[in-house]
């Protein structure tokens, strides 16, 4: 008879200060057969400051194909496992998605253990809206990639969540206040820990700082989106520019019918369906 599949734990972790650990993640972390862990020697000294003496094997970005069938290939034998990280929570912004992907087409029962996560965290200390958010985690090394990326921040009107390491937080900020112009920012560091810091500023204030100061610790930018009464005035400018025929070519090629498209061009420039009808008629 087949063994039952085992479970997998996804354990949050404190991202600074040890007692934000959950009683929950102590008691699991110590009943599974095996964790994964991000740095196991790292990890050590969590499971040492709670006596937990559970088996434990890397699981990382460079092994995370090759270590998550030799962990799937566990679950499916009944063992049961759980997955940490470094800090906070698996499956934000490290490899423990791709380990949650692999289980879930084998059918392996995934659940996870709330608790400490960086980027919310910093979004509720922030200052700035938090109904809408968007996390990006840390930009693109790829130059390509970045400047695609950063072209979607343009005309993100969410409050956007960027993680950075203090060695490149400077460029990275510069990076920012030239592709999206001065924005709001809190940048918040050593969460949770003595020194934590959750700083409002702006862009360009942020880059003044740390022209003349090392940055110290991880950092966690939170930064305003852009303001609809902007986007709404850069559209009705891009409107301006165009005469109405090619304000409603610009509708019909994404196939609207010429109906909708009538009605949008209206909308877009504040004057009724009969003035769009009649220009059309005299163009």
């Amino acid at each position: 008879m087949d063994r039952e599949k085992g479970t997998l734990y996804l354990c949050a972790t404190p991202i600074g200060n040890l007692e934000d650990m959950t009683m929950r993640a102590v008691r699991i972390l110590g009943e599974v057969d095996l964790i994964a862990a991000e740095d196991t020697r790292n990890s050590i000294k969590l499971l040492n400051h709670f006596d937990i003496h559970t088996p434990m094997t890397s699981y990382h970005e460079y092994n995370k194909i090759d270590k998550g069938k030799i962990l799937v290939q566990k679950l499916l034998a009944g063992e049961n496992l759980a997955l940490i990280t470094d800090a906070g929570t698996p499956g934000i912004s490290d490899p423990g998605e791709e380990l949650v992907r692999m289980c879930r087409d084998e059918g392996i029962t995934v659940t996870s253990l709330p608790g400490a996560c960086a980027c919310v965290t910093a979004l509720t200390l922030s200052g700035l809206p938090t109904r809408r958010f968007c996390f990006e985690a840390f930009l693109p090394r790829d130059k390509k990639e970045k400047r695609l990326v950063l072209g979607e921040l343009q005309k993100e009107t969410r409050t956007i969540l960027l993680y950075e390491a203090p060695h490149r937080l400077l460029d990275t900020l510069r990076e920012l206040y030239e592709a999206l112009g001065e924005r709001k920012l809190t940048l918040c560091r050593e969460l949770t820990k003595r020194h934590e810091e959750s700083w409002e500023t702006t862009l360009s204030g942020a880059i003044k700082r740390y022209e003349t100061e090392t940055p110290r610790g991880e950092c966690v930018l939170v930064l305003e989106g852009r303001s609809w009464e902007e986007m709404l005035r850069d559209e009705r400018k891009a409107w301006e520019n165009m005469n109405i025929q090619e304000h409603m070519e610009f509708y019909t090629e994404q196939g609207m019918d010429k109906k909708e498209a009538m009605k949008a061009v209206a909308r877009d420039r504040g004057i009724s369906k009969r003035d769009v009808y009649r220009d059309l008629l005299n163009s």
